[in-house]
Order: structure tokens, then C-alpha cells, then sequence
């Protein structure tokens, strides 16, 4: 079997479907547009040598109709690729217009190529030979979309190809040994090359093209399953806030002796059951924050923060959870005030996450430093740990959702997983960026950078309003 028959085959048959279709079409007009420069020189170098060696009128009647049928074509491809929609007869009447600019175009070029020749008279005809193999290989390699557009095209060039040569025989009746012979079967040579290129170009095209609908199909699958996990997400998320909240209230009540006395043996189990109620409702918030910020409903309150306040404040409400792993917070008080344009309870989510974290993954009696500094109007925000570091290996897990950056020492914290791939969130619809430095065993470095609100920008601050 002949490589690629099947393909062929296929191709003959013509795209059944609209969307196979309208690539083909808009492919075609693509590649039409692009080479319209390079036509143009090509026919005018042709044509202008042609006038000057031998008839300037014919050449110029020529030239006239060359341009014809490109301003055709141009009116055609603009059309193609100014439809939107996915109507079948605009389709059709598409296909029909490649037609006739197909069927006009390579008419002009073949009457043109065999008055070249009739001009010469019986000789070796190089120069409207030329032409014609020239067009033939930029059609196979350009033209390739239709198969039946190809076949169209080729077939007149080939028809003119064919006349020529046998005109001379049958008009000079030549002995075999004469070069007229020698240029039909020259022009026979070459028609074989000429057909082999077009197989193999048609083939590739619509390989590559089988390839592109199979992508389209399995991103199709993949949207509509990301769609039913949104889906999921939200509507399991908001069903459980509500008897979440409920459970959350009733333990307080209890705990706090507003309906009388907790017996002790029960109080551990009632402070259990509020610390896992609490635990899972920081989960229905992440997964109600991941759920708004994948499908861009991330709202923001912005408003002019003073972020050295906002990060004292943060670090103070914090301390409690570092308590319980023996962290120390640290944070310097700022020499001058920095001021963003941000949303405040996101910036302070941003800012806990960071801390929780740093606090978690530092060893017992270690120290979390916590820095502000500006540079080239962006300030930077950064909390330092000295715990155990994280692995080049797991860089890339960092941000991800659901992710631990190992399943053994970490792993032991909790977590869903899901707060720094918020923060990422976060940060990138205020326009800003979250990022880390880290080695292994020695410690991390988170650090957030935003624009500086430079309307709200401060002088520095002296020792006394510092400590203030």
C-alpha cells in the first residue's frame, strides 16, 4: 500500500464536521494572507521579464488579471476569517469562493506560461516550464488544506505543463533524438516529482491536523470535569457551612457554662470537639476561597493600608499558635510607614498563612523574624524561619493545591494543603507576587512584594513615633 493512502482517502472524503471545516478554512485564508507579498514579487519579477524579452502588452493584460484574481482572493480570506459563527452554508459558500479563486488564478498563470511558449515558437521552453514547476511545488506546499482545491490547481498546471511539450511535437514532428523529445520527458520527470509533493505535504497536514482535533476533544473532557469539580466544591462547601456553624455555636455555648456547669470529665471532649469544628470549618473557608479565586470571583475591598501597622497587629493576634510550638515572632518596627492599596482581610490571610506556617516548620525554641523593606517603588514583605528548610525537589509543590511538601516530617502538622496556593491567589489579583528562598536544614524565607502607594507615602520615622 502506498504510504498514506488512508489518509488520502479521508481527506478526499472531506472534513464531516463543522469545526474540522472551519480550521481548514481559516488555515487556508491564514496561509493566503501571509504569502501574498511573496506572490506578488514572484509574478512581477516573471512577468516584467517576460514583457521586456518578449510581448510587453500580453505581459501587462496578464499582469492586470494576476491582480484580478489576488484582490479576489484577499476579499475571500478576510471574509473566512471575520466568520464567527458555525453555519454550514457559509461553510459551503466559503469553499465554493476557493474554488473559483482557485480555478481563476492558476488559469491566468497556465495562459500566461503557454503564450510565453507560443512566443518562443518550437524550442526548449525553460522559462515557461520554470514558471509552471514553480507554481506546482508552492501549491503543494501551500495549498495543501483541500485536497480537491489541490488536485484542482495542479490539474490546469499540469494540463499546461502536458501542452507545451507535446505542441512542439505534434507541430514540428521531431526524430526521437531531438531535445523536444528530451524536454516532454523531462516535463513527464518532473510531473512525478510534482504529484509525490503533494502526497506528502496533503499527508502531514492532515496528520497534524487529526492530532489538533484529538487535543481539542480531550481539553474539552479535561474543562468539562474541572467545571463538575467547581461545581462540587461550592455546593458540598456551602452546605456544610451552615451545620458547621450551628455545631461551632453550640459547643461555645456549652464550653462556657452558659447552660451550667461542664462536668471536668467532660470538658476535654467538649475543648476536642471545638478545636476539630474549628479545624474543619478553616477548611470550608479555604475550599470556598480556592473555589472564588479559580473561577476569578476573588472580590476585593481595596482600600490604603499602612502595612508595617497591619503586619504589628497581624504578628500580635499570631503569637498565641507560635506559642504552641515554642516560636518566637519577631518583627522590628519599621523606620518609616508603607503604605499599599489592598484589601485588608486578604492581606492579613496572606500574612497568617505565612506566619502559621514559618511558626510550624521551626524548631522548638526558634525564632521567626519578620521584615519590611521597599525598593524601586515595591515593598517587600518577608517572614524568615530557621526550621528545617525545604528541598529543591519540592519547590515546585509549594503552591500547589492539596500539597505537602513530604508525606513524613511535615506531613505530621496538618494542613489541607491549600493556604499558600491562596495566598498565590491573593496576590495575584492585587497585582503583586508571593515567593521563598530556602536550604534544606537551615530555613525558609517567605516574602510577599506589592506596589507602593507612593499618594499615602510617609517621611521616615523618628525613634520616638517608631516606639511609640
Amino acid at each position: 500500500m502506498i504510504p498514506g493512502l488512508e489518509v488520502i482517502r479521508s481527506s478526499l472524503a472531506g472534513p464531516t464536521d463543522i469545526v474540522s471545516l472551519k480550521r481548514r478554512l481559516r488555515d487556508y485564508a491564514v496561509v493566503g494572507r501571509q504569502l501574498f507579498l511573496q506572490r506578488i514579487i514572484i509574478y512581477s519579477a516573471a512577468i516584467l521579464l517576460a514583457g521586456y524579452y518578449y510581448d510587453a502588452s500580453t505581459a501587462l493584460a496578464f499582469y492586470a488579471m494576476v491582480w484580478l484574481g489576488e484582490a479576489f482572493d484577499g476579499h475571500v480570506f478576510n471574509r473566512i476569517l471575520r466568520w464567527r459563527d458555525r453555519d454550514w452554508s457559509k461553510a459551503r459558500h466559503y469553499v465554493r469562493m476557493i474554488y473559483i479563486g482557485t480555478f481563476f488564478s492558476a488559469t491566468v498563470i497556465a495562459f500566461f506560461s503557454i503564450s510565453l511558449a507560443a512566443q518562443q515558437g518550437q524550442t526548449m521552453h525553460f522559462w515557461a516550464l520554470f514558471m509552471l514547476f514553480s507554481a506546482s511545488i508552492f501549491a503543494c506546499i501551500n495549498n495543501h488544506q483541500f485536497l480537491s482545491v489541490l488536485v484542482l490547481r495542479l490539474s490546469i498546471y499540469v494540463l499546461a505543463l502536458l501542452f507545451i511539450p507535446i505542441r512542439d511535437l505534434v507541430v514540428a514532428q521531431p526524430p526521437l533524438s531531438s531535445p523536444l523529445w528530451l524536454q516532454f520527458f523531462t516535463v513527464l520527470f518532473v510531473l512525478s516529482f510534482i504529484i509525490e509533493c503533494s502526497r506528502s505535504f496533503l499527508v502531514g497536514y492532515v496528520k497534524n491536523l487529526r492530532y489538533i482535533n484529538a487535543l481539542v476533544a480531550e481539553h474539552e473532557k479535561t474543562k468539562t470535569a474541572y467545571n463538575a469539580k467547581q461545581e462540587f466544591l461550592a455546593t458540598v462547601s456551602h452546605e456544610l457551612r451552615t451545620p458547621l456553624t450551628a455545631i461551632k455555636g453550640s459547643l461555645q455555648v456549652i464550653s462556657s457554662g452558659a447552660l451550667g456547669p461542664v462536668p471536668p470529665k467532660m470538658q476535654h471532649l467538649f475543648n476536642m470537639a471545638n478545636s476539630n469544628s474549628e479545624s474543619l470549618a478553616n477548611l470550608v473557608n479555604d475550599l470556598l476561597d480556592l473555589q472564588r479565586a479559580e473561577s476569578g470571583r476573588l472580590d476585593l475591598h481595596l482600600e490604603p493600608i499602612e502595612l508595617g501597622a497591619m503586619s504589628i497587629a497581624t504578628v500580635e493576634r499570631t503569637r498565641p499558635y507560635a506559642d504552641e510550638f515554642n516560636v518566637e515572632l519577631k518583627i522590628e518596627p519599621p523606620r518609616r510607614e508603607f503604605w499599599v492599596n489592598a484589601d485588608r482581610k486578604r492581606l492579613e490571610q496572606v500574612l497568617v498563612n505565612m506566619l502559621s506556617n514559618a511558626a510550624k516548620f521551626s524548631d522548638p525554641g526558634g525564632q521567626v523574624e519578620i521584615s519590611l523593606a521597599a525598593h524601586d517603588e515595591q515593598v517587600t514583605l518577608a517572614v524568615k524561619d530557621h526550621g528545617i528548610g525545604i528541598s529543591e525537589a519540592s519547590f515546585d509543590k509549594v503552591f500547589e493545591q492539596f500539597s505537602q511538601v513530604n508525606s513524613t516530617d511535615i506531613r505530621r502538622h496538618g494542613g489541607t494543603g491549600l493556604g499558600m496556593n491562596i495566598s498565590r491567589h491573593i496576590m495575584q489579583a492585587h497585582g503583586g507576587e508571593i515567593d521563598f528562598e530556602s536550604v534544606e536544614g537551615v530555613g525558609s524565607t517567605f516574602y510577599i512584594t506589592m506596589r507602593e502607594d507612593m499618594t499615602e507615602r510617609q517621611p521616615e520615622l523618628t525613634d520616638e513615633r517608631r516606639y511609640a
